[in-house]
């Protein structure tokens, strides 16, 4: 379970996110939608102790994340570009993620495999530094990334950008699949409204750093944020 309580971060006297309690199930499929500024991106990066908060705790599976490491084992995520070594190949990077994650290249060579169709034959053996690559095809180097090690939980920040369509719908697929299994919780967060919902059990909307909105998803899950972000 993720647990968040009294949260909140403020830059130069300006509050970006205030999250008094939130709770996350082991195993649930979570989508994060808002606009810009939102605060999407300042939750996820909390998460991830990227960031400090200004007041309050985020706790993943009971470990509080700022002050231990012990979640990382469990934990992968891919926010943006800057995850990746823009020096290294595809495979070298899978392969350097998969040691830090206790994985031969035998065991990386097989999650490779499985996804051959979501590579749509642009990443492997091309040779190319992962710098090379265009944004869609770096975004599916390290959305794949994250599953390897077999993590328990897993966070997409704007995992639908810079996609094509082919791709957003086996990426979606993806995303199903991980949901279906009861120890894997998944974070994702959009601007894309409709593949959010399709993917996640639980919609929360954030507007200007407060959850506005709470939704376990329904056939009108969809038309109720359309609704509400229309205003």
């Amino acid at each position: 379970m993720i647990q968040v309580t009294q949260l909140s971060k403020t830059y130069n006297g300006t509050t970006v996110l205030n999250i008094p309690n939130l709770e996350i199930p082991k195993g649930q499929s979570f989508g994060l939608v808002g606009n810009n500024g939102a605060g999407k991106t300042t939750f996820f990066s909390l998460l991830l102790d990227l960031i400090q908060p200004t007041t309050g705790t985020l706790t993943n599976n009971e470990i509080q994340v700022n002050t231990s490491e012990d979640w990382k084992p469990f934990t992968a995520a891919f926010l943006d570009e800057s995850f990746l070594i823009g020096y290294l190949t595809a495979e070298e990077y899978f392969y350097f993620i998969g040691d830090i994650r206790g994985q031969n290249k035998a065991d990386v060579n097989a999650l490779l495999e499985k996804y051959e169709e979501f590579f749509n034959d642009e990443i492997l053996r091309n040779k190319k530094y992962l710098r090379d690559l265009s944004k869609g095809n770096q975004k599916k180097v390290g959305i794949i990334a994250t599953l390897i090690g077999n993590p328990k939980v897993v966070i997409l920040d704007e995992p639908f950008a810079n996609l094509d369509p082919t791709t957003v719908s086996r990426l979606k697929k993806i995303i199903k699949e991980l949901a279906e299994n009861p120890d894997i919780t998944v974070l994702v967060s959009s601007h894309d409204l409709q593949h959010t919902v399709e993917v996640c059990d639980r919609i929360v909307a954030l507007n200007k750093g407060e959850i506005v909105k709470d939704i376990v998803t329904s056939a009108e899950t969809l038309k109720e944020l359309e609704a509400f972000f229309a205003v």
